[in-house]
């Protein structure tokens, strides 16, 4: 019966997410089964974790729209997430409802989950709110060099204080039901070493293209925002920015593990 209530729940906000164009037709679908499994499997505590990521990142997204204009053409994918987005983001947190229901008894699941969840939403808050620095932000492999707002592995101060209180957004409830306070830190840092290890793919092996004609470097590909076709110039071909976003989740995931 909960996973039935998980399913209709999970329609309603894909369906919702589809009108106020959060997600498109595939990353509704997308939703939809990765919410089902997390609040029926998981319950109203894993609810409100992936809804916290889910809102919050969305919401983001369309702040701040002025100041935020011409960097679209930079990111590979528009605010509505497809499949490959929300699998990226949320896959690895569904997987660890899965363990959750097979070993109940184990705190591995939880602290799984809430730790995937973190690194992706410090990674989405850096993203959104680290372009509104007054100050161009630095490539993370050389902090001397300045880029351009939007490249991919620049790092700010800004931007990495955007990212904590992205994850300690959801370190904090994560902490709150279990009344395990020592999960808040643990989770706040998770996180943060996820977003930080998702700068530093983007700036050595994440698959990057270059514009002929507008002459920028984008993850867009085959066709840029104007409509010319890319040229890869450096990374992993097959490492695309959802794949980067999974191995963000893995590394907070990770990190959180060792300490438990």
């Amino acid at each position: 019966m909960q996973l039935l209530f998980g399913f209709i729940l999970a329609i309603l906000v894909a369906i919702l997410a589809y009108r106020a164009h959060s997600l498109n037709k595939s990353g509704a679908l997308a939703a939809t089964i990765v919410g089902t499994v997390v609040f029926g499997l998981g319950g109203w505590q894993w609810a409100v974790l992936l809804l916290t990521f889910f809102i919050t990142s969305s919401g983001l997204s369309r702040l701040f729209k002025n100041r935020k204009q011409g960097l679209d053409e930079k990111y590979a994918k528009g605010h509505a997430r497809d499949a490959g987005q929300v699998f990226g983001n949320g896959g690895l947190a569904t997987a660890f409802v899965l363990v959750h229901a097979l070993y109940p008894e184990s705190s591995l699941g939880w602290v799984g989950f809430a730790a995937s969840l973190a690194a992706v939403n410090a990674d989405t808050w850096a993203t959104e709110l680290g372009v509104l620095t007054p100050t161009p932000p630095r490539m993370i492999t050389d902090l001397r060099k300045r880029v351009e707002k939007g490249t991919s592995g620049g790092v700010s101060l800004f931007g990495t204080f955007a990212s904590l209180l992205g994850a300690a957004v959801i370190a904090l409830p994560a902490a709150w039901f279990t009344g395990n306070w020592l999960l808040f830190p643990l989770v706040t840092f998770a996180g943060l070493a996820g977003s930080l290890f998702d700068s530093l793919l983007g700036a050595t092996v994440q698959a990057m293209y270059y514009c002929p004609t507008d002459k920028k470097e984008t993850e867009k590909h085959p066709l840029h925002t104007c409509g010319a076709e890319t040229v890869h110039i450096r990374g992993w071909q097959w490492l695309d920015n959802d794949r980067v976003n999974f191995a963000c989740a893995a590394i907070g995931v990770v990190v959180a593990v060792m300490f438990i």
